[in-house]
């Protein structure tokens, strides 16, 4: 209490009891329910898909899940799906900043067609981009005297990836430049920067949390994307076999612990390098407002 005899604001917060401190309250329950439901969506099929490999023995597990052809699916599947997401990473944001900081006629239409990956069925997409890029194709054709072919090559898988991939990166970013005013780049310039020295000092380090979860999104949907792959790949083993059409294979076959192995691989390789992703995403983000 001050000497006019009125308690002060910054006294106040220590006065209250400590459950109404919380501007909205019931954690209790709404962690529970929380709880409840990732583990019923999630934590169970996962550990369900765990569990299926248990009476597998460790011989059995390593030899479904190691052996030269998934390995080989292995390499390709993370490769492709890095490089499709890095790809995003440079275009994605390009687009975002085309999209945010200027006007032109289309722009609403353009918009739209960042969103067309999502409302698209992944298997009409592969088609698509098969019949575009094979060597007879409209776009195709005109590559193959160069010595590019894209159908039913590494090249071609990245593609489909980067095609499926892009809205996640635009749409993570669009955001942030949005609340990024111009007049932030306008003060830099009047303080002699130069345009990279803006890019590199001003917005990059606003954008670089949102760019970080875009490749994260866009790097794990590419891991496990089927529809769009499975046309354009050519699915030649150890050379254009992805895992999730390997695992598809399997279940075919009737070897379910052979994909339940392959499946908990791929799944244990994915959240660690998610889980590491984001952890460089909050440690950058720390950073940077420190």
């Amino acid at each position: 209490m001050n000497p006019t005899g009125h308690i002060s604001t910054e006294t106040l917060p220590s006065m209250l009891p400590r459950k109404s401190r919380r501007l909205i309250p019931g954690f209790g329950l709404s962690m529970g329910i929380t709880l409840f439901y990732l583990s019923f969506i999630v934590l169970i099929p996962m550990a369900a898909l765990f569990g299926k490999t248990i009476p597998m023995g460790g011989e059995a597990f390593f030899r479904e899940a190691f052996s030269p052809r998934v390995m080989a699916s292995y390499r390709l599947s993370f490769s492709a799906a890095l490089a499709g997401a890095l790809i995003n990473v440079v275009f994605g944001t390009l687009t975002a900043w085309v999209l945010v900081r200027y006007n032109f006629p289309g722009k609403k239409i353009i918009d739209s067609l960042v969103d067309l990956p999502f409302a698209l069925p992944t298997a009409v997409a592969g088609i698509t981009l098969t019949t575009l890029y094979a060597e007879n194709g409209w776009l195709g054709q005109w590559l193959i005297p160069f010595g590019i072919k894209v159908s039913f090559t590494e090249l071609g898988i990245i593609l489909a990836l980067a095609f499926i991939g892009l809205p996640f990166v635009v749409r993570t970013i669009q955001p942030i430049l949005e609340e990024l005013e111009p007049e932030i780049e306008e003060a830099a310039a009047s303080l002699g920067a130069s345009r990279w020295q803006t890019i590199q000092r001003v917005i990059l380090p606003e954008i670089w949390p949102a760019i970080l979860a875009g490749f994260t999104m866009a790097f794990a949907r590419g891991l496990g994307e089927f529809g769009s792959v499975v046309f354009i790949a050519g699915n030649m083993p150890y050379k254009t076999e992805i895992t999730p059409l390997l695992i598809i294979i399997k279940l075919e076959e009737y070897n379910y612990t052979g994909a339940t192995a392959i499946g908990c691989v791929m799944m244990f390789v994915s959240f660690s390098l998610l889980l590491l992703i984001n952890l460089l995403q909050r440690f950058m983000a720390r950073r940077l407002n420190h």
